[in-house]
């Protein structure tokens, strides 16, 4: 195949779940012998890289703005790949539903992957929420190929759309890392801390998250990764929340990241909105043991492995931490339940089979 991922920031992955998503599925799939490229944002990939993984690099602008960057760097995007005789184009983010006939026009079959109900976050006005309703609406309709990855998304789309989807999941089974200078530099001990990893937006509650273990006693470091370029005032607050015992590096990728997550104590996860979370199901593949915030897509992903919180009541994140974080045999159980449902359920080299499949069936 001829192949174009657009809609994501770019790889190197330097962003979030989708960018993970095109750098591992797209190395995969040049490896496999097909010609992959992926689009980016100029500002988040170097202009100058060009290829990367065996991926071909493309790096138009955007507008940098929270509400038009997306759309605005897809639209141009669409409009540059409808001119290049790719035999298939994988698109990311229901938002930019209203570009698949760009592509179609000029005989390029779409598969588009809507991710979770973006809508739902709370750093969306009126025009945003419903701009995203919009896009749920023509995702149901325009593309050659609906792709959700959960259960719960697939069968959202068919009770509120009567859309079919395919429902592919996200892997989450990273290569080890080769040193750990990372954890030298946060003067960190391996299987000594907490992880956090997620951007700093209202619905993954980063805030919320340095609180409770504010109220954890002892002296184990809480490492939040992460930071959010439209989030500033929620990246102030947990700066503000902040004890001794919690630590802020910003955004951390690549080596670094995979460093901090195979050697935490535990991993902490607490979106709300989405659907297969990328960093939770790397952390179980990790072999980590996870508390994750009691939602039905995380339940999904999770399958029963791990400790659900909530931020109130018994099973309130602190009550969780205090129950399981020295008890070193259910620490050791958990790790390995995780890493065993990664093996069995998200694995790279499957996500790559099913994505193969249905892009070539549309070629």
């Amino acid at each position: 195949m001829k192949l174009a991922i657009i809609g994501t920031r770019g790889v190197p992955a330097n962003y979030g779940g989708f960018e993970t998503f095109a750098e591992e599925l797209g190395a995969r799939l040049a490896a496999r012998g097909h010609q992959v490229t992926v689009y980016g944002r100029r500002g988040f990939i170097d202009p100058q890289l060009g290829e990367y993984r065996g991926m071909q690099l493309v790096v138009l602008p955007a507008l940098r703005s929270k509400h038009l960057e997306t759309v605005s760097h897809t639209f141009v995007a669409a409009l540059h790949a409808a001119r290049r005789g790719f035999d298939v184009v994988l698109m990311c983010n229901a938002a930019n539903a209203p570009f698949v006939r760009i592509l179609q026009l000029a005989g390029v079959p779409v598969a588009l992957n809507v991710d979770g109900l973006e809508r739902k976050r709370r750093k969306w006005g009126f025009a945003g929420r419903s701009y995203y309703r919009l896009g749920e609406y023509l995702a149901a309709r325009l593309p050659n190929t609906l792709v959700t990855d959960a259960e719960v998304i697939h069968r959202y789309y068919r009770l509120a759309y009567k859309a079919a989807s395919e429902m592919i999941v996200y892997g989450g089974d990273l290569e080890p890392p080769e040193a750990s200078h990372r954890l030298d530099d946060l003067g960190l001990q391996p299987g000594e801390y907490l992880l956090y990893v997620s951007r700093f937006e209202p619905e993954n509650n980063p805030d919320r998250v340095v609180e409770a273990y504010g109220r954890v006693e002892g002296s184990r470091p809480l490492v939040m990764v992460g930071g959010a370029p439209y989030a500033r005032g929620l990246t102030r607050r947990v700066a503000e929340l902040a004890d001794e015992k919690v630590l802020l590096p910003g955004p951390i990728y690549g080596e670094g990241y995979r460093q901090l997550l195979f050697n935490c104590r535990a991993y902490i996860h607490a979106t709300e909105v989405g659907g297969t979370h990328p960093a939770l199901v790397e952390a179980m593949g990790a072999g980590r043991p996870v508390l994750y915030y009691d939602t039905p897509e995380n339940r999904e992903v999770a399958g029963g492995i791990g400790s659900r919180f909530s931020f109130g009541g018994d099973d309130s994140l602190e009550s969780v931490i205090r129950r399981v974080i020295d008890d070193e045999e259910r620490l050791l159980e958990m790790g390995s339940l995780s890493k065993r449902r990664v093996e069995e359920r998200y694995r790279w080299s499957d996500v790559a089979d099913r994505y193969e499949e249905v892009l070539e069936g549309l070629c």
